[in-house]
């Protein structure tokens, strides 16, 4: 199969205005997230509405696309990017321009996902400590999923998923494994062009979780797991955490 990744990286940001161009470790933050999809991938391009990440790009001897700024999700403007970029492939893979140490284990983990001819999107969790405390659980900013025996998705929820019944919650996750839901998605490259036709859903604007747009509609959803813990930046805070991590890698 033919594979293409596409990093959506947009210049507004309320909590940290021009992220991408954001310096970590000397290089800008969308540059390490292009160089480690090249680890893993051959066709890769960033999709922007900015001249100034365009530009960066380019510096750096990357492929950008110039997008609309209106676009609602990364996943829109995905879209939009992988019909101008020029390259037709099998499967389209969004990589958050935020994630500057997704790791190549982990996008091999998306890949073959499509071994699986079922497979029409595909995702990644990542499995909650044992000991994880039941705040980290219920963090909503932190969605959860639950899988059927084919570890396809069965649904997304802020809340955390399933419920324990009888069992207190300090106890919940040495009773049973909970799966926290990373931001990387990939598609059959006709199921993309289909569900950023689709209106929002119910569920989808019950919880804010776009994924449950095309759960709604029965689009299969594949999950792959896991262990690596992933490290995004959404506020300049986020930044300097990056910092420590990269210094603690050398």
């Amino acid at each position: 199969m033919n594979f293409v990744v596409i990093i959506p990286a947009r210049y507004a940001s309320t909590r940290f205005p021009a992220k991408p161009l954001a310096v970590l470790g000397g290089k800008p933050v969308i540059q390490r997230v292009y160089e480690q999809s090249c680890k893993v991938f051959d066709n890769v391009f960033v999709a922007t509405d900015n001249d100034l990440i365009f530009n960066c790009v380019q510096s750096f001897g990357g492929k950008a696309v110039m997008t609309s700024p209106n676009h609602k999700s990364g996943t829109d403007r995905c879209k939009e990017a992988y019909l101008k970029c020029g390259v037709k492939a099998d499967v389209v893979i969004n990589v958050q321009g935020d994630e500057p140490f997704i790791d190549p284990s982990q996008l091999e983990t998306i890949k073959n996902c499509f071994l699986d001819p079922s497979t029409q999107i595909a995702t990644l969790v990542k499995p909650f400590d044992s000991d994880a405390p039941f705040s980290l659980i219920e963090n909503p900013n932190s969605p959860k999923v639950v899988v059927d025996s084919n570890w396809n998705a069965m649904y997304f929820s802020r809340s955390p998923i399933p419920y324990l019944r009888g069992v207190e919650q300090k106890d919940w996750s040495a009773n049973h494994t909970f799966y926290k839901h990373l931001g990387l998605y990939a598609f059959r490259s006709q199921v993309l062009e289909q569900i950023t036709e689709m209106p929002q859903s119910v569920l989808e604007k019950a919880e804010s979780l776009e994924q449950l747009r095309w759960l709604e509609a029965g689009y299969n959803i594949k999950v792959g797991v896991t262990n690596i813990e992933t490290v995004g930046i959404d506020t300049p805070e986020d930044l300097q955490k990056a910092e420590q991590f990269l210094k603690s890698k050398k």
